[in-house]
């Protein structure tokens, strides 16, 4: 079972195992080989069928605490991550948690903490990011020129020089 199962994947699932052994007839062994689930759980779901029918079959309810943000506003803040943070009023190209909670609360409505988001982010692979810092003075066409015009020069008068040959050395005990 390794897709990403939802309530209806999984009731499906469940309604194909019990369809194929209660009114295909066949064996629980086969429908969990065929279907990479355990014996045990084909039983299970034959017998809520026969105890209470459809409803049986229905996946329960999570335990836990719901997400505080729902499947639109994740993909919301999923797509703020790929933007500058400049755009929402920060003044360096830097997503922190903090700064994606003062987000979140601004233009959600929702509080959340920095260390819960870092554990959020980190679920759906997004890591902290800091830019590379470029100076100012840096002159991109000067490197370019001096990488294609200077350095094979100086290689080559490198080549011309003649190493100082090798010296074994005495060691003293």
């Amino acid at each position: 079972m390794s897709q990403s199962w939802t309530t209806e994947r999984l009731l499906l699932l469940r309604q194909i195992a019990v369809a194929r052994v209660m009114e295909e007839g066949q064996s629980t062994e086969d429908v969990a080989e065929s279907m990479e689930v355990s014996v045990r759980s084909v039983e299970r779901w034959c017998r809520a069928q026969r105890l209470a029918g459809e409803a049986g079959l229905a996946p329960r309810p999570r335990s836990g605490r719901p997400p505080k943000l729902n499947a639109a506003q994740e993909a919301q803040v999923l797509g703020w991550m790929q933007q500058s943070p400049t755009l929402f009023g920060f003044v360096t190209e830097q997503w922190t948690a903090p700064r994606v909670a003062q987000v979140i609360e601004k233009e959600l409505g929702v509080q959340m903490h920095p260390r819960y988001l870092n554990a959020w982010l980190s679920q759906r692979r997004i890591t902290p990011q800091i830019p590379r810092t470029v100076p100012r003075e840096r002159d991109e066409a000067l490197i370019d020129w001096w990488v294609h015009r200077e350095w094979p020069q100086l290689k080559k008068r490198r080549d011309r020089v003649k190493q100082p040959p090798f010296l074994p050395m005495k060691v003293a005990f």
